[in-house]
C-alpha cells in the first residue's frame, strides 16, 4: 500500500497539481494585500487560502505515510515540513508575524520542480567555495575602506569619513550604482588622480571576485547535472541487465525442454 502510494504520489500529474497549487496559492496571497479587494472578497481569499492549505497538508500527511520515518532523512521533506507548519501556526498577537511568512509557501516549487531543485542544490555545493572567494573579498574591502578613508575621508566625510561609510560607499561602486556621477567624479574634482584607486578597485572586485562565484556556482549546478546523469545511467544498466538475465533463464529453460 505505501509502495503504491508514493509511486502514485510521484506521477507527473501529481507534481503539476501541487505546482499549479502553490501557483494559484502565490497569487491569493498577492490579492489579500489589496485593501480593496479584501473588503470586496475578503472571505472568498481566505476560503480559498485555507484550501490551498489543506491540499499541502494532506500531500505532507499521505507523504508522511508512504515513506515511514524515511520522510524525515530527506531534507527536501524537512523542509516541505517547516513551511507547511509556519502556515499552521495561529496568527495572534505577537504571533502575527507569520502571516506574511505564508508566502514562503511559494518556495514549495523548489522540491516539486527538478529544475529548481538542481539549481539550489549546486548553489548549496558551491558555498564552501564561495567562503574563500568571500573571506577574499572581505580582505580586499577591508585594505581598500582603510585607504579611502585616509586618502578622501577629510573631503568627503558622509562617503569616507569612517571605516563603515568608506565600506558602505565600495559596496555601491562595486554594485556600479552611480558609482561615476554619482561619488567617483565628484571626488575627482578635488583629487584629480582619484581614478587610480577606484578603476583598479572596480575592476578585481566587480569583474573579478563576482565572476569567480558565478564560476564557482555554475561548476557546481554542471556536477549536480552530471551526478543526476550518471545516477540515470546506472540506473538503466541496472534495468537492461536484470532483463537480460531474465532472457537468458528462459532461454535455458527453452533449451532443456
Amino acid at each position: 500500500m505505501r509502495d503504491r502510494l508514493a509511486a502514485w504520489l510521484e506521477q507527473a500529474w501529481v507534481r503539476n497539481t501541487i505546482i499549479g497549487v502553490i501557483l494559484f496559492n502565490a497569487m491569493i496571497l498577492g490579492l489579500e494585500t489589496s485593501d480593496p479587494l479584501m473588503a470586496q472578497a475578503g472571505p472568498l481569499i481566505v476560503a480559498l487560502d485555507m484550501a490551498c492549505l489543506a491540499v499541502f497538508v494532506v500531500e505532507l500527511a499521505l507523504k508522511m505515510y508512504a515513506q515511514g520515518l524515511g520522510f524525515f532523512r530527506r531534507p527536501w521533506n524537512i523542509f516541505d515540513f517547516v513551511i507547511v507548519g509556519i502556515s499552521l501556526v495561529p496568527a495572534a498577537q505577537g504571533l502575527s508575524v507569520l502571516r506574511a511568512l505564508r508566502i514562503l509557501r511559494v518556495l514549495r516549487l523548489l522540491t516539486v520542480a527538478p529544475r529548481l531543485r538542481r539549481v539550489v542544490e549546486g548553489f548549496l555545493t558551491a558555498l564552501p567555495g564561495m567562503a574563500s572567494v568571500f573571506l577574499l573579498m572581505a580582505l580586499i574591502f577591508y585594505i581598500a575602506a582603510v585607504m579611502a578613508t585616509k586618502l578622501f575621508g577629510d573631503s568627503f566625510p558622509d562617503w569616507f569619513g569612517d571605516l563603515g561609510a568608506s565600506a558602505y560607499s565600495l559596496f555601491q561602486i562595486m554594485t556600479l550604482e552611480s558609482w561615476s556621477m554619482g561619488i567617483v567624479r565628484p571626488v575627482m574634482e578635488v583629487y584629480p588622480y582619484a581614478w587610480a584607486f577606484f578603476v583598479p578597485f572596480i575592476m578585481v572586485t566587480t569583474f573579478a571576485v563576482v565572476n569567480l562565484l558565478v564560476g564557482l556556482i555554475v561548476n557546481s549546478m554542471q556536477d549536480a547535472h552530471s551526478e543526476e546523469d550518471t545516477a540515470a545511467t546506472n540506473t538503466y544498466r541496472d534495468e537492461v541487465l536484470v532483463r537480460l538475465e531474465a532472457i537468458e533463464k528462459r532461454l535455458e529453460d527453452a533449451q532443456r525442454r
